[in-house]
């Protein structure tokens, strides 16, 4: 029992938030009478947060780092708006404008990451400039008026589903056979990460809270799977999000990079006398931001099937408050991957369950706001209770 209490004690935070996303989850799926965990609500509900899930992990490292970007709304809607020139006006091959389109994203990165990396400007400062810069761009790009259809192929990128290799009906058997191998491989590297812990004479937990957290964690896999799979199975994006996250979830845990960054965000100077570049570190931090929200623009401008000149609107608020409610600390130093998922998830289940209601969106942004503040007490409560 000391172990279990120790354990919640050191995450508190993240398992404060799963715990509310459950509970927010159960409350919502009793008030919409059951509309919420409908396979075609949980997939629109993935497909509405995958651009806020993806920017979030860049975001994530850019608030470890200590600083913040305002931007990445404009940034997914210049980035859409060239996308929609491009292919429509122009005929320019959509594979090609994906490629163009996430160069840009790291131009526009490395743009912003050098006036604060290297000339030493406040990143609030020149990221609210990239967001006036790149919301103007976007207006004229598009001269006020949306841009589309887009083709088949790039509409696919967020509205399109992997193909059942069994060709089944009923069931999309090939999302329940991905999902037993995610499951699988949660459940090897788990017991594998245990064993190494184990090695190194590591406190773990006890083996009864190992069995229960991965048969909850199959659990969870497993029944998202069966609900996807009763609709038209996983969608593109959805597999994408898979490998982003399981890429920024290794690099910032298992990484010399990952760990260098945690240092810069929490004590910048002890971070350089220690030999860490942090100058060229928080400049590459920008520039995966702008490649993140780059990939998010193109994702939206799929989803919406046209190119806007609101596009992203309103996103950036959105993104950062998944950071913090997952468990990233203002101050820098502090946040996982995995609690900016929820948080981003925690968001998109309140957007989406409070419009199911009927809730106006007046009050969908007073709840959000509330919940945000909170989110900061609580990591503001935790580090005076620590001191």
């Amino acid at each position: 029992m000391k172990t279990l209490t120790t354990l919640f004690k050191n995450n508190v935070r993240e398992y404060g938030m799963l715990i509310a996303l459950i509970a927010v989850m159960v409350f919502f799926q009793v008030q919409t009478k059951g509309v919420l965990f409908k396979p075609v609500n949980i997939t629109n509900l993935v497909l509405q947060n995958s651009y806020v899930i993806t920017m979030a992990l860049g975001m994530l490292l850019i608030i470890v780092s200590g600083w913040i970007d305002l931007s990445v709304g404009s940034v997914v809607a210049v980035v859409g708006a060239l996308a929609g020139v491009l292919i429509v006006r122009y005929d320019v091959n959509w594979v090609l404008v994906v490629a163009i389109s996430l160069l840009l994203g790291a131009a526009i990165g490395a743009f912003q990451g050098y006036w604060v990396a290297y000339l030493k400007i406040p990143a609030f400062i020149v990221t609210l400039a990239g967001f006036l810069i790149f919301r103007g761009l976007t207006i004229a790009l598009l001269q006020g008026e949306s841009v589309g259809p887009f083709p088949r192929g790039f509409q696919n990128i967020s509205s399109g589903f992997i193909p059942d290799i069994f060709n089944s009906e009923g069931l999309h058997i090939t999302t329940i056979l991905i999902g037993v191998i995610l499951s699988v491989l949660l459940i090897w590297l788990d017991l594998r990460t245990r064993k190494n812990q184990q090695k190194y004479g590591f406190e773990v937990t006890p083996f009864y809270f190992f069995v229960v957290k991965n048969i909850a964690i199959t659990g969870a896999v497993m029944g998202l799977c069966y609900l996807m799979a009763s609709y038209k199975g996983l969608p593109n994006v959805l597999v994408l999000l898979f490998v982003l996250i399981a890429a920024y979830a290794f690099m910032t845990s298992q990484t010399v990079i990952g760990r260098r960054i945690y240092a810069m965000g929490g004590n910048v100077k002890a971070a350089m006398l220690s030999g860490v570049n942090t100058t060229r570190l928080l400049f590459y931090t920008f520039v995966n931001m702008g490649v993140l929200a780059a990939l998010a623009g193109l994702i939206v401008a799929a989803r919406l099937n046209s190119s806007t000149p609101n596009a992203g609107d309103g996103m950036e608020l959105d993104v950062i408050a998944a950071c913090f409610i997952g468990g990233a600390s203002p101050t820098g130093g502090v946040g996982k991957v995995i609690g900016a998922v929820v948080g981003a998830f925690l968001i998109g289940v309140l957007n989406n369950g409070m419009s199911i209601m009927g809730v106006g969106i007046d009050w969908q942004k007073v709840v959000k706001g509330i919940v945000l503040l909170l989110a900061v007490l609580f990591d503001v409560y935790n580090k005076n209770k620590s001191a």
